[in-house]
């Protein structure tokens, strides 16, 4: 994020910059992004966007993320925890998705974890870590942080649970995402919708 406040969208509604530079980015600020985001599954499926997403543009994930659903059998933590070495390969061939050898053999790995979870557990934890009071509304996306003590915290909670591929930077994307925090810009038509 650069250090932009509000712009003026199509509609008028003034929205985070980022929020606009693309239709896609678009619906995704209005319709997911800071939303409250439960489930093992939808979690799981998250997590492990924002894990593909590392180092690359996330314009680059969203135009993808069918591919990446039709590929990981909607991320369905049962169903991908069964994923073997022939899996492994045909992901690595599939156009659809990003094909990096280590991201995609963390997704397995972290579904095999995560399998032997208690229903609900995931969502327990990533939620646990959602900070307990709320800052002041980011005037411009020079306030939004990259890591916050709290993604820290979750990150090595994940990592010291066997979840692979999360770091602070990667955790705080997924709070950002998944609605544990809110860094809409104050005034953003989103920020309180």
């Amino acid at each position: 994020m650069s250090g932009g406040g509000l712009l003026a969208g199509p509609d008028g509604g003034l929205r985070c910059p980022w929020g606009l530079s693309t239709e896609d980015y678009v619906t995704y600020h209005d319709t997911e992004w800071g939303k409250p985001v439960h489930g093992d599954d939808a979690l799981y499926e998250r997590l492990c966007l924002e894990a593909f997403q590392s180092g690359l543009s996330w314009l680059t994930i969203l135009r993808r993320r069918e591919g990446f659903r039709k590929a990981f059998c909607d991320f369905r933590i049962a169903a991908v925890a069964e994923f073997g070495p022939a899996d492994a390969e045909r992901l690595l061939a599939d156009e659809g998705i990003i094909r990096n050898r280590a991201k995609i053999e963390a997704t397995l790995a972290n579904a095999k974890v995560l399998a032997g979870w208690e229903p609900g557990e995931l969502d327990a934890l990533i939620w646990s870590h959602a900070p307990k009071r709320r800052g002041r509304a980011p005037r411009s996306t020079a306030d939004v942080p990259a890591v916050t003590p709290e993604s820290t915290a979750l990150a090595k909670a994940l990592k010291k649970a066997g979840v692979r591929f999360v770091g602070p930077t990667t955790a705080y994307a997924l709070m950002q995402a998944c609605g544990l925090v809110n860094d809409h810009l104050a005034g953003c038509v989103s920020r309180e919708a």
